[in-house]
């Protein structure tokens, strides 16, 4: 049995209680992004049941919806906080969001039609173990990492460890992960962020 260490845990225990307004409107500014990301990659693709995986507080969750990328909107994620703030947004396409163990998504096999996992893997002490969950409960998986390298890696480091990066990925070595896990890639794509999101920070 897989389980997340208690360090992380506590991290992620209150990690969406009170956010100050510049986080939650940078996390909005990323979500946007996000969901262009996502556009590119499927061709612009509509899905019957989707599911965020680490939907965190919901950010890329209401984009979603307002694009109307799918007719049923999932959400599992690790922190309660999370949960609760995603089930503030009322999202009328959102059919369920619950806690997980950051490992076992409780559907069955192939239940969804796409599962997004954006920005969580760079967390997960066992990505093999969640990519191959991924597979299993959806026929379809975009998943978004940052990538490292170059001559700031070593500030990104620290800068990461504040928000609970325990993995860093070039573009070869996540496509390895990927490969390792079992999975197929068919597209993928290399971004930079918003100048907006830039502006923010």
């Amino acid at each position: 049995m897989t389980t997340v260490n208690n360090d992380l845990k506590e991290l992620y225990e209150g990690y969406y209680e009170s956010a100050p307004s510049s986080l939650v409107h940078k996390r909005g500014l990323s979500a946007i992004s996000t969901l262009q990301h996502l556009k590119e990659v499927s061709g612009g693709k509509r899905w019957g049941r989707l599911i965020d995986v680490g939907a965190g507080d919901g950010a890329v969750l209401a984009k979603l919806e307002e694009a109307k990328t799918a007719d049923e909107l999932y959400a599992v994620e690790i922190s309660e906080s999370g949960v609760a703030a995603i089930q503030t947004v009322a999202l009328p396409s959102l059919k369920e969001a619950k806690v997980f163990d950051g490992y076992k998504i409780d559907y069955p096999d192939k239940f969804f039609d796409a599962a997004i996992c954006i920005h969580v893997i760079e967390h997960v002490e066992h990505e093999r173990v969640l990519l191959r969950e991924l597979s299993r409960v959806s026929k379809e998986i975009i998943i978004e990492v940052p990538l490292e390298g170059g001559l700031r890696i070593e500030r990104s480091i620290v800068a990461g460890r504040l928000y609970g990066h325990i993995n860093l990925y070039t573009l070869p070595g996540f496509l390895y992960l990927l490969e390792t896990s079992g999975l197929k890639v068919e597209q993928y794509a290399v971004t930079t962020s918003s100048a907006d999101y830039e502006r923010h920070l």
